[in-house]
């Protein structure tokens, strides 16, 4: 007897943050998965850094006059774990939802654009940092490393993240290919750049759908006029805090499963029906029967970034010769000194 079909319903989520009140944006959030329940949503996806709102600041203002902005960002931006993630958590337990929510990640002096992953009984399973902040974003936040580039097993299916122009690192998006991600949630900021974003942003959820064969749930953000007003009054300046939304939600096939949003706040939903990952990948399967690993493959440094690392030596270190430090530094496990550049790889391919 055949398998029953494998049916999830997804949501990407097109709101806008709360400038003005520290815990505005949270509550918008949990408002947002409470309505997306209302419509049998097992799975929803937010935008880029939403919690407490994406740094459009930086985007249009010299960095002389970024710091007040800089700062009340730093002072609103997220532990992990703590407040905002254990109220998510209890949310997506309580709906029995798997919720991806972008936040700027507080790590002691530093700022992250970090991607959350909640199962639906509320565990956080993934919490990575964006790789390479872009452009104007690497006033704002630090870079993330390899060990976050997973797909996880969650109630939904196999789920990978990355974060706007990560999806223009085609590596990166092979490190989750390679992994068999069923459902990739995409996030970017929205009203930002203008028309031109969203339009080369639905080019490339699409084709990350056709290359990967899986379905692809994109949220953009949305800003007010006034939100637009607060940041800038410079008329000149707004124009660059418009447009660039398009959330939507895409089939293996490349197909939008529900018209996507480009203005105004609300949320895509649509079915996806998991046996149209196997239609894709019979036909063309890039880590599997269409891959030349032999060829071509891709190796990742997956180890935690580090800012500091134990050293245990033998002997007095006056003593060790240049050719000991070398090459005899391992450590009693036989694994290379975490101090070692050399980075240890992970053939992801096939």
């Amino acid at each position: 007897m055949a398998s029953p079909p494998r049916i999830v319903r997804a949501a990407a989520i097109q709101i806008a943050p709360d400038f003005d009140r520290p815990d505005g944006t949270l509550e918008r959030v949990c408002g947002a998965i409470d309505e997306a329940a209302a419509k049998g949503v097992q799975l929803a996806v937010f935008p880029e850094t939403f919690v407490p709102y994406y740094p459009y600041f930086s985007f249009v203002l010299p960095p002389v006059l970024q710091g007040a902005p800089h700062l009340r960002l730093a002072e609103r931006a997220v532990v992990v774990p703590g407040p905002v993630t254990q109220a998510v958590a209890e949310r997506a337990r309580q709906h029995g939802m798997v919720v991806v929510l972008g936040v700027n990640e507080r790590d002691h002096g530093s700022l992250y654009n970090t991607q959350l992953v909640f199962d639906a009984d509320g565990t956080l399973v993934l919490k990575r940092r964006k790789i390479t902040p872009t452009y104007h974003e690497r006033m704002v936040w630090g870079q993330g490393d390899g060990a976050g580039l997973k797909v996880v097993d969650t109630a939904a299916g196999r789920v990978g993240a990355l974060a706007c122009w990560e999806h223009y690192n085609p590596l990166a998006r092979y490190a989750l290919m390679a992994q068999h991600e069923e459902i990739h949630c995409a996030q970017f900021p929205g009203s930002l750049v203008g028309p031109i974003f969203a339009e080369q942003m639905e080019v490339t959820i699409r084709h990350h759908a056709l290359e990967s064969g899986c379905f692809v749930v994109n949220a953009t953000g949305w800003l007010s006029d006034e939100q637009i007003r607060s940041v800038t009054p410079d008329a000149n300046l707004q124009k660059a805090l418009r447009g660039g939304c398009h959330t939507a939600i895409v089939s293996p096939e490349g197909k939008h499963l529900a018209p996507p949003l480009t203005e105004g706040e609300g949320m895509v939903v649509a079915d996806l029906d998991m046996a149209l990952i196997a239609k894709r990948k019979r036909m063309m399967d890039s880590v599997g029967h269409y891959a030349r690993p032999e060829l071509l493959s891709l190796a990742i440094n997956d180890r935690p970034a580090q800012t500091t690392v134990p050293m245990h030596p033998t002997q007095p270190l006056a003593q060790r010769s240049p050719d000991h430090d070398q090459h005899h530094h391992d450590d009693p496990a036989g694994q290379p000194a975490a101090d070692d550049r050399a980075p240890v790889l992970r053939v992801a391919a096939g």
